[in-house]
């Protein structure tokens, strides 16, 4: 299922949200005009488990050090390729404004940064010695998905299903939406073999879970969980 809307509109500008986007596109930008000496970069910027738990500065020859710490925050905004990219924007742009309506801009913002701090100490967690430079904002946004999910689990969202060579658009709860989503992340990380380049699927499960655990503190008083109304948040 690919989510491409829903039909919860914010009734506020989510600027730390378009600003989140608009960083992450800017800098591909900056990593596509880098060419050839894109994945150095890639290499000293992203968060790399084995550096962090051994006290190490990343470094390659000719280039700067960069503290281990900084890395967990440099490989939010990093990403390696088109697809990568545009499909963290996407649900970014889906699920976080209204986030950012509940929370307001700066405990959004704090939000989101934690979310992916912890995404990044969980992979170090299962993968301590691992030397493989991890990159992208999708343990942030797994966070953002816990917390829209705990917040407006009824809200409709519309996916692609794609049945064949047909993709039939449908609209579903956003239970059901991100339980599949976690479900998968889940499953795809207990059969994960750690070590090997691919999908931090833990750092999903991590930015998940804190997610979870994070929303309560951080959302605005006025806003409930699991929504409004009667209902439980399974109608």
């Amino acid at each position: 299922m690919i989510p491409i809307s829903d039909d919860n509109p914010s009734r506020g500008r989510p600027l730390v949200n378009w600003g989140i986007i608009a960083v992450c596109i800017a800098v591909y930008v900056w990593e596509f005009r880098l060419g050839k000496t894109t994945n150095v970069a890639l290499t000293v910027l992203g968060f790399t488990p084995g550096a962090l738990l051994n006290h190490r500065s990343v470094l390659l020859p000719g280039y700067i050090a960069v503290p281990a710490w900084a890395t967990i925050f440099t490989s939010m905004f990093l990403h390696g390729g088109l697809l990568h990219l545009g499909g963290n924007m996407l649900y970014l742009w889906i699920f976080g404004n209204n986030v950012e309506y509940a929370m307001g801009h700066f405990r959004y913002l704090l939000f989101y940064l934690l979310c992916g701090v912890a995404a990044a100490l969980a992979m170090a967690f299962m993968d301590p010695t691992s030397h493989t430079p991890i990159i992208g904002a999708s343990g942030a946004i797994s966070g953002v998905l816990a917390a829209y999910v705990l917040l407006y689990p009824r809200a409709r969202v519309t996916v692609i299903v794609p049945l064949g060579i047909i993709f039939y658009p449908m609209a579903i709860s956003a239970i059901w939406v991100v339980g599949f989503w976690f479900a998968l992340q889940l499953v795809s990380a207990a059969l994960s073999t750690p070590g090997q380049p691919g999908v931090a699927w833990w750092a999903h499960v991590g930015g998940f879970a804190f997610g979870l655990l994070l929303t309560p503190l951080f959302k605005s008083a006025q806003f409930r969980l699991f929504g409004i109304g009667r209902r439980g948040p399974w109608g």
